[in-house]
């Protein structure tokens, strides 16, 4: 569905070429406003559902420097923080050049 709506707003979906990965609840409102600028954005990511799942909280807390509220981002690797940071780094101009760069590749 995304492809559909990216060709009907007239943005690339090649533009942006970042590994990006979200840590997200089903029914949480900033993880739902977090997916929705990246999906806006036209973002193909990784969503990881970590509901009632231990394991894989505690995995996202430890990539995200302790952090265990949701959603957690994560743009090439790089911690970026949750709704909120996001959504100020888009405001500072930032995230579309954080986007554009290619994830690094590991040998």
């Amino acid at each position: 569905m995304p492809d559909f709506f990216n060709a009907l707003l007239g943005r690339d979906p090649t533009r942006f070429k970042a590994n990006v990965e979200i840590y997200t609840w089903q029914i949480c409102p900033y993880c739902i406003r977090a997916k929705m600028l990246l999906w806006w954005k036209g973002v193909k990511l990784t969503e990881y559902k970590i509901d009632g799942n231990t394991e894989a909280r505690n995995k996202m807390a430890e990539r995200a420097n302790g952090s265990r509220s949701v959603p957690q981002i994560f743009i090439n690797n790089q911690h970026i923080g949750g709704c909120d940071d996001l959504y100020q780094i888009g405001n500072q101009s930032q995230l579309d050049s954080l986007l554009a760069k290619l994830p690094i590749k590991k040998n």
